[in-house]
């Protein structure tokens, strides 16, 4: 993109900027940012790195990833943010700076209620949904996540050979088995028992704003189709620009996840 440049940071200043950018984005009291920059400059001196994209000179957007356990060739990526259009090339850094240290894989998790970000992570990168944990974090007092309990879904991205979003196959014809806060269809289930498709909000975070009971009823009901399925076997391997996931077994003649 033109007048965009991606920078790994090192230096204090730099560093600082980074952290202010997370509290925009996380709408945290500047006075305690979700990462401060005394945290970024150990990690990075640790062997993190930080990555940031600036259009022209004006930050607009960051990741940060250390390295896994010894000998696991994975890397992990602690947080991402970025601005429309930006995202995918801020993650391409991390995965070039990853590969050229020798890493093979990287994990990093992400509120699956956003849709937006499952399309980005599963379609556009090619990442797997490979965990779901229930209130990974505790309970956040950061602004946007506020009121809601921290459910997180753990993606695993092959650095080496990203892969594909698997078929949504036929999600209509499938018996549906639960229902969402709205009354509609939250999930169907194929009779052959390869595919789950499950919906969320359009967007939670405006709804958590405006409603947050309801917002956490939407939590709990997606909650309860992830963990049967993922105790079945199942990984998310898709989603829909109509925000439908798509959760397939392992063991999917179709191909391997």
């Amino acid at each position: 993109m033109t007048g965009v440049s991606i920078r790994t940071v090192h230096d204090v200043a730099g560093l600082d900027a980074v952290s202010a950018y997370f509290g925009e984005v996380w709408r945290t009291p500047r006075t305690a940012p979700p990462y401060p920059a005394e945290v970024l400059h150990s990690l990075v001196h640790a062997g993190g790195a930080v990555h940031a994209a600036y259009d022209g000179e004006r930050l607009a957007g960051a990741c940060v990833a250390v390295f896994g356990p010894p000998g696991s060739q994975e890397v992990y990526s602690l947080v991402a943010a970025a601005e429309p259009g930006l995202g995918q090339l801020v993650k391409q850094a991390q995965r070039d700076w990853a590969l050229g240290l020798g890493a093979r894989t990287m994990r990093w998790t992400f509120d699956p209620l956003v849709a937006r970000n499952a399309r980005f992570n599963l379609a556009k990168l090619g990442a797997v949904g490979t965990e779901y944990v229930v209130d990974f974090y505790g309970p956040m007092r950061d602004g946007v996540n506020d009121g809601d309990e921290s459910d997180r879904l753990t993606v695993t991205w092959d650095l080496v050979a990203p892969g594909r979003p698997y078929d949504s196959g036929e999600r209509e014809a499938a018996p549906a088995t639960h229902r969402a806060p709205d009354g509609a269809t939250l999930a169907h289930r194929d009779l052959a028992g390869l595919h789950v498709w499950c919906r969320v909000p359009d967007d939670v975070v405006k709804l958590r704003a405006a409603d947050p009971a309801l917002a956490l009823r939407w939590r709990r009901a997606v909650r309860e189709v992830f963990t049967e399925a993922f105790g079945q076997g199942f990984r998310a391997t898709g989603m829909s620009r109509d925000g439908w996931y798509t959760l397939t077994r392992e063991n999917d003649e179709e191909g391997t996840v």
